[in-house]
Formats: structure tokens, C-alpha cells, sequence
């Protein structure tokens, strides 16, 4: 209930009806499409025509044409947007290009995104800012592949408002018929992905025909022009008139007499008075104040950054998201989502990638590829992997339940990013269709002994020696006589052996790098298990990435895990070749082999750095006795 009776969502419509007309005053849209579509060109034409560029830009403009342009002496209005020497030397779009302009009727924020196919990240990021698409045609070339797939990822990130600019028309003269049949082409496809009708414009950027005026060029269209439409179109707020929606960005506590919690109204409407609760704890309490930098105030709506105050005393987080007691977001662990995969590594199914939704970062691995979709047909591929600019439907495990919306009701907290854990690029970008609910079914089973009891019955601290390297370095043998003389001095212990465990838990997997993961995903669950019943556990396996032996640490607590690399020369390894594997792998005759065809990281920090080729395996094994002594999980 609001502070005078009403009901949330009652204060909220009153709220959006009052401040609806500053809400339209601005208009986020981007240019999107095919390499060498014109989108700078069109850009820079609105703002030419529209008299919005400075006199001194102009002059620049003027040199910068003699200096670089294309457009045979005349001005080359691309270079007003593309600012780059990479983009001016190349002649195309690399990273986004955000501009900043203002009519007599409305204020503007364009995103001129890159077309070529190696740069589509960067269009899903514009995408994700924005209301409305222009998506450019070459009346030349018609619908291309990565029209397609800029026309899809559109529809994927929410936009609802899509013109389609046949842009050149100029150099087709200014043929009907032509732009006709893209518009169909067009048309058609917008249908088959679900993308609302476009508007449909021809325009020529380099002419100026229908971008800011209407041109002389065509006069079998009766349409507006580009940049009219632009201002006159009714882009509905939805994130005003969605539930309340806020994550806490940051807890502000600068005295005793002061708690805060500061960040941006992602939907709705916020009052003092209002009942919320605290997600994903589910506390309830009520806002006391609302207040910015110039004090306190009777409300704040979607996008604008506040400070909240709580009447009780509540345990409250980054990340953690407020809402109206009657509109929580969903909670779940496990999630269906489009992804988009924006890295040149592939996407490997189990491999524990870094989401963050809203302001909340949590460890999340892709459990299952449902399917990829073929941009060009929208069929649905089997895959076992993503490559760069792929877009699939996946299912997603957390490490803890988080709130969310759909994205489709709500792009503030229905969207993620995912992170490499190793280099902390952003990898991927996904979109939340819904919740595996069947996750909230299985419960975690108290058990009153634990691993410090079944510890202490054995008189040894738990922990993993990981024992990592090349087939030949020496990982089983010295491995093998560690655990001796463990068994001799009266520890519990077991080794893993991936040969051994290849024969029965993993017998159903190959060693492709998505088997290669899961291989070593499986193998960590069963360490974390073989430690909480108190051993002390010998893995020897190849594992030849650092994500998925970094995945295996975190299984475990502090001081648990040991990595020893097992170190060798490739040459020494193949020298070695007890198995006769690097023989065959030569030959072509066994595929995806570490060291040959397939890469091996090598361990950045191990806790324990063996060189086989210059010691013998008692002495390193003595040394990984010597090392559990140090660090006090051995007796005596």
C-alpha cells in the first residue's frame, strides 16, 4: 500500500501519467547492419542536415575529407562519427560510436554499432541500451547473413520498434521495384523471428534523400523521412510502469546515525511508506526515505539513481534487489536463457564462467546447449559448443539462487553478462526466458557427521594434491608413490587416476575440449567428496585447463587444494611415451591429443612445481611429503 491508502500499483500509474512527457522527451536508438551499409554515413548525414555540427567540427570535417575521405573530394560525413584511426584507415566501424544530439522536438542518443561480423559484441551492446533499431540494407546487395543476425539479436535484447533504411538508393536509381523486393525480403524474415513490422524507408546517406528531408528522388514514397519518424515516434516506457525494481548498488554508511542503500530504479516507482521486501532473503520492511543529492523526495521512477532508507534494521547486500512485497522477482538456481557468445574461446558446456546480473556477481556454469540458431534459416542446431557471434538457447546452473525477471517483462533484471574467471573479459551476453523450477525441488540433506568428525577419526587434515601435466610428465608414478608412503606412515588416502576413472565414471566421454571439461567437472565433484569424508586425495590427471582446475580449487575450502605440476618437456615426454600415445598422435592417428593438437595451460602459481627431467620420482616424492608436513596436514 502507498502511504495514502492506495494500492503500489495505483501511486505508480499516477506517477507515470505525471511525468510521461519527460519520460519522451529522449529517444535511445541504434544503427545496425551489413559492413559497409552506410550507418556512419546516415548518422553523420542527420547531423549535417540538422545544422547540429560546430563550426570548428565542420572545418575538420572539411580537411579530414581532403586527408582520408571517400567520398571524391566532397565532405565524407562517416568520419563525424567514426572516430578511430583504425575506423578511418579501414573505412569501417570497430567499436561503438554513442552521439549525442537534440531537435526542436525531441533529444537523442544514437549508437553507430559495427557491421562487421568479427564486431557483433559490440552491436549487442548498443542493443542493450537502446529503444529502437535502424537497421540499414545496401539497396545493392539486399538482406544479407549479419542483417539477419543483427536483426535477431535485436529481437533477443527486447527492441520492439525496428525501421528498416534501404540505404544507396541513389545507386540503384532510385528504383521502386528494388526496394519493394527488399522490403518483402525483409518483411518476411521480421515475421518467422517474432521482430514487431518494421517501417520500411528508403533513404540514400550520401544524397541526403528521405534521411532528414524528403528527397526529389523518389516520388513513389509517401513516407515520412528518417529523422521526422524518429521524433515523432511513441516509444512506451515500459521499465516505468513495470513492478519496482531496484539493486542495491552500494550500502552507504557514512555515520552511526545513517544506512543507505544507493543505486538506480531499474522499473517502477518508489515511495516513502511503500512495503517492499529485501530479495533474495525475503525480509520485509517498509521505505522510510527517498532521498538524492539534494535531499529527500515523494518518489523516484525508473532510471533515476536514489538513496533508499529502511524503517528496521535489515541485512542488506550488494546485489540484492528490493521490491514491492506483493511483485517479487523470481528465484531460482538454475535458468533458461538466449545467449549471445562474444568471445573468440568457444563456449564449453560445465565450464564455470562468472555471471553478473544486475549488480550481483556469482560463479554459473552453461549446463546443457539446448540448441543454436542458425541466424540465416532460425532453425534449431544441435551444438556442443558456441563460437564467436553464436547464438543458442542454454540452461544455466548458479552457485546460489538469485532474482531475476524474464527478460521480456523486465531487460533491467532479466539480463546477464558472462566473465572469463581467467582473463575477467566479458565473454558472453545472455537473456533470462524463465526458470527451471525443478531446481527448487532438491534440497540440501543436513547430516550430523561432518567432515571435521570423520577428520579426527583419522587423525589427518583433508585435502586434494592435484597433479597436473603432460601424458609422460610423471603424474601416476609420482602421485603412486606419494600415496605409499602416506599408507606407510598410517594416512587414509585415494588416488584418482584419469586413466582409471576413463574405465568407469567417465567411460561415456571422448576428449574434445567440451568432454575434456566435463571430464574434469565430474572428477572435482568427486574430490570434494572424497576430502568431506576426510581423505586426503591424489588426483592425477591431464587436466589441461586452468578454468577447470581453478573450478576443482574452489570445490573445496582454503588450504584444501594443492596443484602439483608435474613439469616435463615435450620432447622428454615423447622420449618417455610409456603408453605410445604421442606415436599415434604423430601419425594423425589419434585425435585432440595434449601437446600435439590440443593445447595445455600450464599452471601460473602451483603450489608445487616438479621437474621430472631433473630429479628422480622418490625425491619428488618426498618433496610433496615434505610440502603436506609444512603446511601441518600430515601427523608428526
Amino acid at each position: 500500500m502507498a502511504d495514502d491508502g492506495r494500492t503500489f500499483d495505483a501511486a505508480a500509474t499516477e506517477a507515470v501519467l505525471s511525468g510521461k512527457a519527460a519520460q519522451r522527451d529522449l529517444l535511445r536508438f541504434l544503427t545496425c547492419g551489413s559492413v559497409d551499409d552506410g550507418k556512419s554515413t546516415l548518422i553523420g548525414r542527420i547531423l549535417y542536415d540538422s545544422k547540429l555540427i560546430f563550426e570548428d567540427q565542420l572545418k575538420s570535417l572539411e580537411r579530414d575529407s581532403k586527408a582520408r575521405g571517400r567520398a571524391g573530394g566532397a565532405l565524407d560525413l562517416s568520419l563525424l562519427v567514426d572516430g578511430l584511426q583504425a575506423e578511418r584507415e579501414q573505412g569501417i566501424t570497430i567499436d561503438v560510436a554513442w552521439r549525442y544530439f537534440t531537435t526542436d522536438r525531441r533529444k537523442f542518443i544514437v549508437a553507430d554499432t559495427p557491421g562487421h561480423e568479427q564486431y557483433t559484441r559490440n552491436m549487442a551492446t548498443g542493443a542493450s541500451n537502446a529503444e529502437l533499431a535502424v537497421l540499414l540494407v545496401d539497396a545493392r546487395k539486399g538482406v544479407l547473413v549479419q542483417t539477419r543476425r543483427h536483426a535477431t539479436i535485436a529481437r533477443l535484447m527486447g527492441l520492439r520498434h525496428v525501421v528498416l533504411a534501404v540505404n544507396k538508393m541513389d545507386l540503384v536509381d532510385y528504383d521502386h521495384a528494388t526496394f519493394e523486393s527488399i522490403r518483402a525480403d525483409f518483411v518476411d524474415f521480421a515475421a518467422r523471428i517474432d521482430l514487431p513490422e518494421p517501417v520500411c524507408i528508403p533513404v540514400s546517406a550520401l544524397m541526403g534523400d528521405n534521411v532528414v528531408n524528403r528527397g526529389d528522388g523518389m516520388p513513389w514514397y509517401d513516407g515520412p523521412a528518417l529523422l521526422p519518424f524518429l521524433e515523432e515516434v511513441d516509444v512506451v516506457q515500459d521499465s516505468v510502469t513495470a513492478p519496482f525494481r531496484f539493486p542495491v548498488q552500494w550500502v552507504n554508511r557514512p555515520n552511526l546515525d545513517f544506512r543507505g542503500y544507493c543505486g538506480t530504479v531499474a522499473s517502477g516507482v518508489v515511495r516513502p511508506g511503500d512495503r517492499i521486501v529485501v530479495n533474495p532473503s525475503g525480509r520485509p520492511t517498509t521505505v522510510a526515505r527517498v532521498v538524492d543529492f539534494s535531499g529527500d523526495r515523494d518518489r523516484a521512477v525508473a532510471g533515476e539513481a536514489v538513496t533508499l532508507t529502511l524503517a528496521d534494521e535489515v541485512d542488506i547486500a550488494r546485489g540484492d534487489v528490493i521490491s514491492p512485497a506483493d511483485a517479487r522477482p523470481e528465484m531460482a538456481d538454475q535458468v533458461a536463457a538466449h545467449i549471445v557468445w562474444m568471445a573468440e574461446e568457444p563456449l564449453l558446456p560445465e565450464r564455470s564462467y562468472l555471471m553478473k546480473i544486475g549488480h550481483a556477481t556469482v560463479p554459473a556454469q552453461v549446463t546443457e546447449i539446448k540448441h543454436r540458431l542458425d541466424v540465416n534459416t532460425q532453425n534449431k542446431l544441435a551444438a556442443k559448443q558456441l563460437d564467436l557471434n553464436e547464438v543458442a538457447f542454454c540452461n544455466l546452473a548458479m552457485a546460489r539462487p538469485v532474482p531475476f525477471d524474464p527478460y521480456e517483462d523486465n531487460r533491467a533484471t532479466g539480463g546477464f553478462i558472462l566473465i572469463d574467471r581467467t582473463t575477467n573479459h566479458t565473454v558472453g551476453c545472455g537473456m533470462i526466458a524463465f526458470g527451471l523450477r525443478r531446481a527448487a525441488n532438491i534440497h540440501w540433506q543436513a547430516l550430523e557427521v561432518d567432515k571435521a568428525a570423520r577428520a579426527h577419526q583419522k587423525h589427518q587434515r583433508p585435502c586434494v594434491l592435484w597433479f597436473t601435466g603432460l601424458s609422460g610428465a610423471g603424474k601416476s608414478t609420482v602421485a603412486n608413490l606419494v600415496e605409499k608412503r602416506l599408507l606407510a606412515m598410517g594416512h587414509h588416502s585415494y588416488i584418482l587416476d584419469g586413466d582409471n576413472v576413463r574405465h568407469g565414471l567417465n567411460r561415456d566421454l571422448g576428449f574434445t575440449p567440451e568432454a575434456r571439461v566435463e571430464n574434469i567437472r565430474r572428477v572435482a565433484e568427486v574430490a570434494r567428496l572424497f576430502v568431506d569424508a576426510g581423505l586426503i586425495v591424489l588426483v592425477s590427471f591431464i587436466s589441461p585447463y586452468r578454468a577447470e582446475r581453478r573450478l576443482a580449487r574452489e570445490k573445496v575450502e582454503d588450504g584444501e587444494f594443492l596443484e602439483v605440476f608435474v613439469d616435463a618437456p615435450l620432447e622428454v615426454c615423447e622420449q618417455r611415451d610409456p603408453k605410445g600415445l604421442y606415436k599415434k598422435a604423430r601419425a594423425g592417428q589419434l585425435k585432440n591429443f595434449t601437446g600435439i593438437d590440443s593445447e595445455y595451460e600450464p599452471p601460473e602459481a602451483p603450489e608445487l612445481h616438479l621437474r621430472t627431467d631433473r630429479a628422480s620420482p622418490d625425491e619428488l616424492a618426498d618433496e610433496v611429503v615434505q610440502a603436506l608436513r609444512a603446511r601441518g596436514l600430515l601427523k608428526g
